[in-house]
């Protein structure tokens, strides 16, 4: 989680370190150092002009604001684990000032935690399913002297004959309280009904918690179910349910058990029971890896015995295609499934899958899956085993999403990509600007301070920067349309000299005063010439390569004997 967090912090954050001019381990006298002179250089007491005036408080301000984090050992730690951002999450001021970069991070991702259950508490979660069964039998079960005798040149008929609707929404009512209300209709062939669920779940612990339901409709009547979960040790959970339904045969109850147990990092054994109207006991073994899930289950009941092995395959594309194959056999007879699975957009997913079993016959299901809400359309083809039913339903839907792929995802995708290019580029353009404008600022502001710097270097023949640039250099090598991206970055170097040196620490530049980022993401490097004691010198460095000047191996002619 936290370190999540701390690339989200990076790319957001002004580097207090960069706009100090100071090391990561500086100590406070250096600290102190670094605040004086700048608070010197940019006090709107010093400036007259009301503009200048204005922009010397923003960037005294920023100054200000870098010492008062970086001075004080408490907020220094969090700035340096977490960024600026860090400083700004609710509950630092209660917590104890003495405290290890460890304990530091672990007191955020509480504080973190406790932000998500405050922001939980303002969701409800919707979570919805739409079922639509189609009946297309007549497309291959048809007979030729049943159509001759209809109207309309006998045109298979095809009509929807079952629907179901259901939806759920979540209200956490404390941070250990949840209820959730749900609902459903559902309808077939001209008949059907509906019900209305209320649940109350309750975290009792980390190891556990226990849920109560509420539930009417039109058919079964009013419901009443109790279910607990726990964890019994690090590696095995249980899960009890007991209920009572009201009928207008009497009471219905029911009850549920079910045990499991982690066999490796990656499998899983479940045992279940069940009591009531259809009691069973089913034992399932799942094993999810990376690039395969697994599932052997077998139930013992009357008359609903099955065995059932399932297998999918995970592709590691970036559209998350998986294909997977099932086999289920019992007293009911044998289904052979087959189908695959892909990433359409950032939160959609489509699957589709064959079905061939005996006495089923042949059935499309295809399945939406877009955020919370699920849409699904089996589609009932034929009751017999037809080669024709299977042919058309696996090539069918495969020539369809070839065609809807090619003519509106791929143009579609494309289109967002390059709508969200265009806002960064914008935001970045804008960003670019607001730190441009701000680097003029204070190169105006230092003029004065550096023209008093190059009075007294000169007069004792010191250090003088004659062209400073920073940004994106071309090289030889470049391609020959590429532009340099640089800006002229003396007056601020030259603010920077110090008794005929200038040091510079590994940090970005970018956050130096009077200079900015002109080529945000790309590679950026320092040039500089520069003349000491009447000789001329020049050095080109990395942008997070510390530098110090003057320095012998950065002479461009010998000494004069």
């Amino acid at each position: 989680m936290a370190a999540s967090l701390d690339d989200d912090f990076e790319s957001d954050n002004q580097d207090y370190y960069s706009l100090l001019n100071v090391r990561k381990e500086a100590t406070l006298e250096e600290l102190k150092a670094s605040y004086r002179r700048l608070c010197m250089l940019y006090h709107p007491d010093k400036h007259r002009d009301p503009e200048l005036k204005s922009q010397a408080e923003q960037l005294f301000n920023q100054v200000h604001q870098a010492y008062e984090v970086l001075g004080d050992a408490h907020s220094r730690a969090i700035y340096d684990l977490f960024g600026k951002k860090g400083l700004e999450v609710e509950g630092w001021e209660v917590v104890e000032r003495k405290r290890t970069p460890a304990e530091i991070r672990e007191e955020y991702e509480r504080l973190q935690r406790e932000r998500e259950e405050r922001r939980l508490q303002q969701r409800t979660n919707p979570k919805g399913t739409i079922s639509v069964g189609v009946d297309a039998t007549d497309l291959f079960d048809r007979y030729d002297e049943d159509f001759e005798e209809m109207p309309g040149g006998g045109f298979p008929h095809i009509e929807i004959n079952k629907m179901h609707i259901s939806q759920s929404i979540e209200a956490p009512l404390t941070n250990t309280d949840t209820a959730v209300l749900s609902g459903s209709l559902s309808t077939h062939n001209g008949t059907g009904g509906g019900n209305i669920n209320m649940t109350v779940r309750r975290v009792t612990s980390a190891k556990g918690w226990g849920e109560l339901e509420l539930g009417a409709g039109d058919i079964l009547g009013p419901l009443i179910g109790l279910k607990v979960f726990r964890n019994i040790t690090q590696r095995c959970f249980l899960t009890a349910q007991c209920g009572l339904q009201f009928s207008p045969r009497g009471l219905r109850p029911t009850c549920s058990m079910m045990t499991a147990r982690h066999l490796d990092q990656n499998t899983m054994g479940y045992l279940q029971w069940r009591w009531g109207p259809s009691s069973a006991m089913t034992t399932s073994l799942v094993r999810d890896t990376k690039s395969s899930h697994f599932t052997l289950a077998l139930q013992l009941a009357m008359p609903h015995s099955y065995l059932m092995m399932s297998y999918q395959y995970k592709f590691q594309d970036e559209d998350q295609t998986k294909v997977k194959g099932s086999v289920k056999t019992g007293w009911f007879g044998t289904v052979v499934e087959y189908g695959a699975e892909r990433k359409i957009s950032r939160h959609s997913v489509l699957s589709a899958t064959v079905s061939i079993g005996v006495p089923q016959g042949v059935t499309l299901k295809i399945k939406l899956a877009r955020a919370s809400q699920t849409y699904l359309f089996p589609i009932h083809l034929t009751d017999q085993l037809l080669p024709s039913a299977v042919f058309y339903a696996t090539v069918g839907p495969l020539l369809f999403y070839m065609v809807v792929h090619r003519l509106v995802v791929i143009p579609y995708t494309q289109a967002q990509k390059e709508q969200d290019l265009e806002l960064q580029r914008k935001s970045s353009a804008v960003d670019i600007a607001k730190k441009k404008t701000e680097a003029e600022s204070a190169v105006l502001l230092m003029q004065e301070s550096v023209r008093r710097i190059i009075e007294a270097e000169e007069s004792k023949i010191g250090l003088i920067i004659l062209n400073a640039w920073y940004g994106k250099f071309v090289t030889d090598t470049s391609q020959k349309q590429e532009k340099a991206k640089v800006i002229d970055v003396t007056v601020p170097l030259q603010c920077l000299v110090k008794d005929s040196k200038l040091i510079l620490t590994e940090a970005s530049k970018a956050g130096l005063p009077g200079f900015f980022d002109p080529c945000v993401g790309e590679d950026k490097s320092l040039k500089l010439l520069y003349q000491f004691r009447g000789v001329m010198h020049q050095v080109i460095c990395a942008d997070t390569e510390a530098l110090r000047i003057p320095k012998q191996s950065h002479r461009l002619e010998p000494e004069s004997s």
